[in-house]
């Protein structure tokens, strides 16, 4: 009897305690959103050939993440594919936390038929993004798909509820598989012309029988007629820049990779590798017939690459028919740049709006701060540095390291790299080296992107948005700050650098961490054109940084920590740290003992 009774009181405190447990687990954080992520190979044909593809969960393109301001983000990533992989969030800023960026300088490659879980924050962030594999070139076969982060319902936003909100992943591809891409690489020669333009995943629209063969799957947009719909739309291609139009219809610019913009129409807008934006477009047509939505290849000989367009259609529910006739026209300047860079810098910050606070966007005057150092990233046409075509960054192809920067920082580990990338180009031969950029924690960092190739290339840097304050042909020199726009320059995380001309941007370093900083093309990004910026806290404190999690890979000189992971289903939940892993195990064995 006291046995029973004794055992009926332990079962209430435990009961008690699970409940208590429950509640703060639940309440302590923001919301989280959980996606579990299987990447497999699978059979597609989407221009007509059947080729390997990279799914996710079976789907290619993979799902889109939506997510609010805020809120934890878990992706739990089972890797069935016969390579590394790892998954990088473009533009998600992982406020210190670059444990969960998904690059080889944060982390160790998930290995074949092993699973890894990201855990983090969209923490004062709103706006459109996309994430894709960063290894090996696989993004040329898929793996990639879109991610929302709406803002939260306390917070306004500058235009009405959209009826609907769509994304679009518009970018160039090959019907070569991504491990033929690297060999072409390896082996010294270009990749070529691409074999067409896929509109989330799918060909174009057969709106030429000679250009488009039969049997091709295009994408749909089904709408209804005088609504507004948020078209969010992501070049995830290889390399090209594409022009982005629907036919007919305006499209009213309002936001790009996080940030509000001021609100002005445009028939058509070059959008470059890596970038994303977002339109608002108005159903306002007569519907007499379907409408091309059209994504073609921008600053090449139009007429060798008139195969290098996606067309998708635009449906509304009372069309009277299919789309027919010629294609609506690009912009008219195959071989001048200068309406692609007037069109890049009439896009301003809406100084005016909420982003991901109640406070304007414009309340963090950037212009009236001071540069506390300045770096200039020249990138030339690939040179043969040991044998090997490279692609360099001031004189630098970078070698990526065997231990990541970030982890062999944590774990004391020397020569893994050398913090020691110059402020300015190299004036004798190029070197490939693991050189990575010392940046000043709250620093204010001005970095100028001068492209010194014949190609279009789009920058990118993880960990922040930087704002686009300047961009002009030539060489840029220091009179080139008499230029710079010092109140309502956009903020993004991807920025386009046109051929013989340059790029500034300026970025404040608040964000502790190990950050990649590299072309978004993947042939150059492949070839070595990408460094890091490295930012320390003197003080160390987990303020400013998050802990290492407790799933951390290890690889490299630190192999030896590695544990055999237990790939049996059973294993697929891991505890990510956040100070929360104990409670979820607490509250597993305190079940066990209520059972």
């Amino acid at each position: 009897m006291a046995s029973s009774c004794a055992c009926a009181c332990a079962c209430s405190f435990l009961f008690f305690l699970y409940i208590s447990l429950f509640v703060t687990f639940t309440f302590a954080e923001d919301p989280t959103v959980s996606y579990k992520f299987e990447l497999t190979y699978i059979t597609a044909s989407p221009l007509g050939v059947p080729q390997q593809v990279i799914a996710i969960n079976g789907k290619f393109p993979g799902p889109t993440i939506n997510s609010t301001t805020n809120n934890n983000v878990v992706v739990n990533v089972r890797n069935k594919l016969d390579e590394d992989v790892l998954i990088t969030w473009a533009g998600i800023q992982q406020k210190r936390n670059s444990w969960q960026d998904g690059v080889l300088g944060t982390n160790c490659p998930i290995p074949p038929k092993w699973n890894w879980t990201y855990n983090f924050q969209v923490k004062d962030q709103i706006g459109s993004y996309f994430y894709f594999p960063s290894l090996k070139f696989q993004r040329a076969a898929g793996g990639f798909g879109g991610f929302i982060i709406n803002p939260r319902s306390v917070i306004p936003t500058p235009f009405d509820n959209p009826a609907g909100d769509i994304t679009v992943l518009i970018g160039d591809w090959y019907i070569r598989n991504h491990t033929d891409l690297r060999q072409t690489l390896d082996a010294g020669k270009t990749l070529g012309m691409p074999d067409g333009v896929l509109i989330n995943g799918k060909g174009p629209y057969r709106y030429n029988d000679t250009l488009v063969p039969d049997g091709i799957d295009h994408e749909t947009i089904n709408v209804e007629p005088g609504k507004t719909y948020r078209i969010r739309v992501s070049n995830v291609g290889v390399s090209t820049s594409l022009n982005f139009r629907i036919q007919n219809h305006n499209l009213l610019l309002a936001e790009t990779e996080g940030s509000y913009t001021v609100q002005q129409n445009y028939t058509s807008l070059d959008i470059h590798v890596g970038q994303t934006y977002s339109f608002l477009v108005t159903m306002d047509q007569n519907a007499s017939s379907d409408y091309y939505i059209v994504a073609s290849a921008r600053f090449v000989n139009e007429s060798t690459w008139k195969r290098v367009t996606g067309v998708g259609i635009l449906h509304y529910s009372n069309s009277k028919g299919k789309a027919s006739g010629p294609l609506p026209d690009p912009p008219q300047d195959q071989y001048d740049n200068t309406f692609s860079m007037n069109q890049a810098r009439s896009i301003r910050w809406n100084v005016s709006a909420s982003g991901a606070r109640p406070n304007p966007q414009g309340s963090f005057r950037y212009g009236s701060i001071n540069v506390t150092e300045v770096y200039i990233l020249r990138n030339t046409p690939p040179v043969t540095i040991n044998g090997k075509r490279r692609a360099t960054l001031s004189g630098i192809s970078f070698v990526n390291p065997t231990t990541p920067i970030r982890l062999a920082d944590e774990k004391k580990v020397e020569r893994a790299y050398k913090l020691d990338f110059p402020t300015e180009p190299l004036t004798g031969p190029p070197k490939m080296e693991t050189s990575v950029i010392n940046g000043t924690y709250r620093g204010f960092m001005e970095v100028i992107l001068q492209n010194n190739e014949t190609k279009m290339h789009s920058y990118h840097i993880d960990g922040y948005a930087f704002f686009v304050v300047g961009m002009g042909y030539g060489e840029w020199t220091n009179d080139s700050r008499g230029t710079y726009n010092k109140w309502d320059g956009i903020a993004r995380t991807t920025t386009q650098v046109y051929p013989g001309a340059w790029t500034a941007v300026l970025i404040s370093l608040d964000n502790v961490g190990v950050w990649n900083l590299r072309t978004e093309n993947l042939d150059s990004w492949y070839l070595g054109q990408e460094t890091y910026i490295r930012i320390v806290n003197p003080e160390k404190n987990n303020k400013t940084e998050l802990p290492m999690p407790d799933n951390a890979l290890f690889c490299g000189a630190l192999s030896r920590l590695q544990k055999p992971q237990d790939i049996s289903p059973a294993t697929t939940i891991r505890f990510t740290g956040g100070g929360y892993g104990w409670v979820v195990m607490m509250m597993i064995l305190i079940s066990g003992l209520l059972i």
